[in-house]
């Protein structure tokens, strides 16, 4: 079974078919940038692009970097524009896909969810928490394999700052930090997650999942094991699909 999933980021929207039964994407993945602002008009033209490349008819599934509510309204936009908030954003996807059948879920909690049944979190008990470090830091929490929806973690206080204004991909970027300077500051992040629940395990995804051997042996003190996210920056776009799928 393949339902279409896209997943919505600070600076790129990318999508693809997926394959549910393999948990992996079935065609090689479309990617535009996010345009910036990146406004509620904006990006739906951006997923229309997406989905529009493959011709597709069926249901779509859809990340949003923010908490989601009631499977369909905007509560925070952190990365994304503040018109977001209160937008009922089925509404908005499934008109601008001319009437296909969408689904929207917050972008952490997809690649949590993916993860936890194709990926290094699979059978896995105990509290098991996916970070996703991008333009933000997204968070999916587990317990038993079950998600408790919308935690964003990527918020709590780093001193005196939102965390991922300190220890995100971006932050890395914008302050030119050398890997073993970002790892260290992603270690202060992971002893505070880690002091607030005790996991059993870390997943490092995003699309520095990519590149886990530049960073994550230079992480120490953490009890936790930490891994790489197996799918990779595609986790996002599995979630989102299988997201749709339960709902079609």
């Amino acid at each position: 079974m393949q339902i279409f999933g896209v997943d919505i980021g600070g600076s790129g929207i990318k999508g693809a078919p997926v394959d549910l039964d393999k948990g992996d994407l079935a065609q090689e993945r479309f990617k535009v940038l996010t345009p910036q602002p990146a406004t509620p008009d904006g990006v739906a033209d951006g997923v229309r692009e997406v989905v529009s490349h493959y011709g597709w008819t069926g249901p779509v599934g859809l990340t949003f970097p923010g908490v989601v509510t009631g499977g369909s309204t905007i509560r925070t936009a952190a990365n994304v524009d503040k018109g977001w908030i209160d937008t009922d954003a089925r509404a908005l996807f499934t008109e601008r896909l001319g009437g296909l059948p969408t689904t929207i879920v917050n972008d952490a909690d997809a690649a949590g969810v993916a993860e936890v049944n194709f990926g290094a979190g699979r059978d896995r008990k105990g509290t098991v928490i996916l970070l996703t470090f991008g333009t933000g830091i997204g968070s999916a929490l587990f317990i038993d394999g079950a998600l408790v929806p919308n935690t964003e973690l990527g918020h709590l206080e780093l001193g005196g700052h939102d965390a991922e204004k300190r220890a995100s991909s971006k932050a890395k970027d914008d302050h030119e930090l050398t890997w073993e300077h970002w790892a260290h500051r992603v270690q202060k992040y992971l002893a505070h997650v880690e002091m607030l629940f005790s996991p059993e395990l870390f997943i490092i995804g995003g699309g520095v999942s990519r590149k886990s051997e530049k960073f994550l042996h230079f992480i120490e003190g953490i009890k936790a094991e930490i891994v790489p996210a197996q799918l990779q920056n595609n986790a996002g776009i599995v979630g989102a699909a299988m997201h749709a799928a339960k709902d079609n």
